[in-house]
């Protein structure tokens, strides 16, 4: 039997659902569009980013559910093509806006008391964070 979830923790969730099915599309996208030299290099990392942004909608969808809401299947918006560094930049760019919803999300359950949501959110977050360091690594050898 489900849980009665507060409904802003819901709607937290669900706009962050959202967020990670249009990265999952974006970097997918990513992955099969990109061209040129640098490309088969970063191929692979969008790929595997979409993967790990697939497994947090899960995570999102799961939690939703448990807490008696209904989990969004609409994404936000999805930027396409463009040279593999204007990807890596709109990738870079959304890792941004994921790593700062999921610090106010993440407040936002703890004020609510909600810590199973909290450490699974700061889960999330963490791998946001990493994302976003590794196309800042590429950025900056691309220089």
């Amino acid at each position: 039997m489900a849980k009665k979830g507060n409904k802003r923790i819901i709607d937290a969730l669900n706009e962050d659902r959202a967020y990670e099915l249009a990265a999952i599309a974006q970097y997918m996208g990513h992955h099969y569009e990109v061209e040129g030299m640098e490309s088969p290099a970063i191929m692979d990392l969008f790929k595997e980013i979409s993967i790990v942004e697939m497994i947090h909608a899960e995570k999102l969808a799961e939690r939703i559910v448990y807490l008696g809401g209904a989990p969004t299947m609409k994404p936000t918006v999805i930027k396409r093509g463009g040279s593999a560094a204007k990807m890596i930049k709109d990738d870079l760019e959304a890792e941004y806006g994921a790593i700062e919803r999921y610090k106010e999300h993440i407040r936002l359950t703890k004020k609510l008391g909600d810590i199973t949501t909290t450490r699974m959110l700061e889960g999330i977050l963490a791998n946001e964070e990493d994302h976003a360091n590794t196309w800042e690594g590429i950025l900056k050898k691309k220089r």
